[in-house]
């Protein structure tokens, strides 16, 4: 059972070391992966919830981010930096996509990072954006992996269809995979076709350090594993 609070924030554009800025519509995110580093979000947010159990949807996004724009310097927006901005709660609350609309209307860069196949609903308004990637994050080419780490995320498959769906309509596109989890040499004949670029992060978060315990997965955490697999994607 997840937690979901509408609130209303005062500020939704903000500073990134990432980008020049980053927009979250939501405060928390449904897909719960393991090793998120957004999970420090947990401390702020007031929620007693584990991570994933706990959703806010900024219900005023829209509507301060077209004020914001008007103030702020032109610069690349991330969307998102610590939720993912197609968690299924979207379909319902549509705050993605509002947010896309009045950045397509005022011309500003713009850089997406989901997991979710959801970004497809906005295709034809993505084509709008002149300056716009789209990127997926996808961390192994084996589902039996990725469930054992995001078990309430999108499959493998689903992702990349949506990568290679969103190349063919003429969009930068991109992959990110962070963190480089076990099976994920695989990725590269996947991925060939379907993307413009990829980035590699080992991630050093320790958040999943027990899945790999448990799995017995300890010699695909390490700095070897990782030179090995980025040996292996290096045709990117």
């Amino acid at each position: 059972m997840i937690s979901i609070r509408e609130i209303k924030v005062k500020t939704i554009l903000s500073p990134s070391k990432i980008y020049a800025w980053t927009i979250n519509p939501y405060v928390g995110c449904q897909y719960a992966c393991s090793y998120c580093y957004a999970r420090f979000m947990q401390r702020f947010s007031g929620h007693q919830e584990p991570w994933g159990k706990f959703v806010d949807v900024k219900l005023n996004a829209a509507d301060l981010l077209g004020a914001e724009l008007a103030k702020k310097k032109r610069g690349r927006v991330w969307v998102s930096g610590v939720c993912d901005p197609y968690q299924p709660l979207e379909a319902e609350y549509k705050l993605t996509r509002k947010c896309l609309e009045i950045l397509a209307q005022s011309n500003w860069p713009v850089i997406i990072q989901t997991r979710s196949p959801l970004v497809l609903r906005d295709l034809e308004l993505l084509k709008e954006i002149k300056d716009l990637t789209v990127g997926f994050t996808i961390t192994t080419a084996d589902d039996a992996v990725r469930r054992l780490f995001e078990p309430a995320a999108p499959p493998v498959k689903v992702r990349l269809k949506a990568l290679g769906e969103l190349r063919k309509a003429g969009l930068k596109t991109y992959a990110m995979v962070a963190p480089v989890l076990p099976g994920a040499e695989g990725l590269a004949e996947l991925l060939q076709g379907k993307v413009d670029y990829l980035l590699l992060d080992r991630m050093n978060y320790h958040y999943a350090d027990w899945v790999y315990r448990k799995y017995g997965l300890e010699d695909k955490h390490t700095e070897a594993y990782f030179q090995q697999i980025k040996g292996k994607l290096k045709l990117f």
